[in-house]
């Protein structure tokens, strides 16, 4: 447990080193995942309660890269373009958020997840922060018998509150959490995240994060993480708030990229804007 303990201290300071997140030096407590012959983290990982999901329902809820084929193609681009900068910078955590409600930022999050657990030399983990209006678990159909914001006060263990599936892809779901913006600016819910990135070395976590301007949740956690990818909606999101949400989000953190999501013109139609 000291080991475990004096890996968080030295990550979160690494993290810290550099002004902005993922500035600073590589993060001992890291490794890279699933391609090494750690067994002991493999065995960690195969002790996960698991989760099965149904392809009709994913793909009604527009999850559509749980399988390789044309329509996951966009995501899989997005994928490649979001693991080169990662890679470029050494980061590990991407917060995924939008201006204001109905973006699709679940949406993307999900998708994004299932194409990067395709590839097998990754461990991917999603843990959901929106506590005010938490989705993945409606959108899969999973039973909402796990709660990560419970992990993140302290109630819980936060192993009990993550489930695996396959081999590579691990989720954390929330239930609608009282003060959230306190609880995620808190010490105790950052030790959490720290322990749990030490304990499971996942090489990519995405953070389903609130809508910016619909309350303060996102920027008391923002410098948790090492980058954030916004997720604009065609014809609702205004310039106005995809350039607030973007000074902001660039005076705290890294911003990796804009995403325009529900495009409806036949040129655009199944693609993505993806650029910062």
């Amino acid at each position: 447990m000291e080991r475990i303990s004096a890996a968080i201290d030295k990550a979160r300071k690494e993290r810290q080193a550099g002004g902005k997140p993922g500035t600073g030096p590589t993060r001992a407590a890291g490794g890279r995942g699933a391609g090494g012959n750690d067994a002991a983290l493999s065995e960690l990982w195969q002790g996960l309660a698991t989760f099965e999901v149904n392809p009709r329902i994913l793909t009604r809820n527009r999850i559509l890269t749980y399988q390789a084929g044309p329509q996951a193609t966009p995501f899989d681009v997005m994928r490649t373009k979001l693991l080169h900068e990662m890679r470029s910078n050494d980061w590990r955590r991407i917060a995924i958020t939008s201006p204001s409600n109905d973006c699709g930022k679940s949406t993307i999050c999900l998708n994004l997840a299932f194409s990067l657990a395709r590839q097998s030399d990754l461990r991917v983990m999603v843990i959901e922060l929106d506590l005010r209006r938490p989705s993945l678990a409606r959108m899969m159909r999973l039973q909402a018998d796990t709660n990560f914001a419970a992990a993140l006060s302290g109630a819980a263990p936060a192993a009990g509150q993550i489930r695996r599936h396959g081999r590579n892809l691990a989720l954390a779901t929330s239930h609608v959490t009282p003060n959230s913006a306190e609880l995620l600016q808190g010490v105790a819910a950052a030790h959490v995240i720290d322990q749990v990135e030490t304990l499971y070395r996942p090489d990519v976590m995405l953070f389903d994060m609130p809508p910016m301007l619909v309350a303060d949740d996102t920027m008391a956690f923002i410098d948790q993480v090492d980058a954030t990818l916004l997720i604009a909606a065609a014809e609702s999101s205004t310039m106005d708030e995809v350039t607030r949400c973007k000074q902001d989000l660039e005076a705290q953190t890294n911003l990796v990229g804009v995403v325009l999501n529900k495009c409806r013109y036949a040129e655009n139609a199944g693609t993505y804007d993806y650029g910062s």
